[in-house]
This record gives C-alpha cells, sequence and structure tokens, in this order.
C-alpha cells in the first residue's frame, strides 16, 4: 500500500508540474516544433527567457522534459512517448470541447 501512495504522489507531482498555463504552453510548443531551445520558445511563448527557463526546470525535475546540450545551446523535449500521449490526450480532450 505505501508503494502505492509513492506512485500516486509521484503521478501528482508531474500533473502540478503540467498545471500552469505558461508550462502547458511549453509543452505544447515544443510537440509542435520538437526539440527547442529557449530562444526558439520565447517567440512563441511571449514570455522572458529566465521566466521560460523556470518552467524548464521544473518541467525538467518532473520528468515531463529532457535537455541536451548542442555547443552552447541547450535543447529541450518532450521526455519520452508516453508523457507525449498523456499531454497530447489532455490538449485533444480539452480542444475538442
Amino acid at each position: 500500500m505505501a508503494s502505492d501512495i509513492k506512485s500516486f504522489t509521484d503521478i501528482a507531482d508531474r500533473l502540478k508540474a503540467l498545471a500552469h498555463p505558461i508550462r502547458l504552453c511549453i509543452v505544447d510548443c515544443l510537440l509542435n516544433k520538437g526539440p527547442c531551445n529557449v530562444s526558439c520558445m520565447e517567440n512563441c511563448i511571449k514570455a522572458s527567457q529566465s521566466g521560460i527557463s523556470q518552467h524548464l526546470a521544473k518541467l525538467k525535475s518532473a520528468g515531463i522534459v529532457k535537455s541536451k546540450r548542442l555547443g552552447n545551446e541547450v535543447y529541450y523535449e518532450i521526455a519520452n512517448e508516453n508523457i507525449k500521449k498523456l499531454i497530447v490526450s489532455i490538449f485533444n480532450e480539452s480542444r475538442a470541447k
């Protein structure tokens, strides 16, 4: 039973990380554009680089996104296919209404 609570806590933490309009906008941008750096997201999201970076840190900590350094740039993408499917499902449900 304790392992169930831990599992549910992990799920709740991931959902909490998504529960912010800017973070949802970030993952929507990543779904539509693929791997992006903060500058690319800044054009899409209309938020400051530092604000986007803070939101990305929360998403990364929750396992929603992962990063990859290429030279001086850090590119972010959705962490895995299961996360992508979950996010797409949430967006599809919301947009269908």
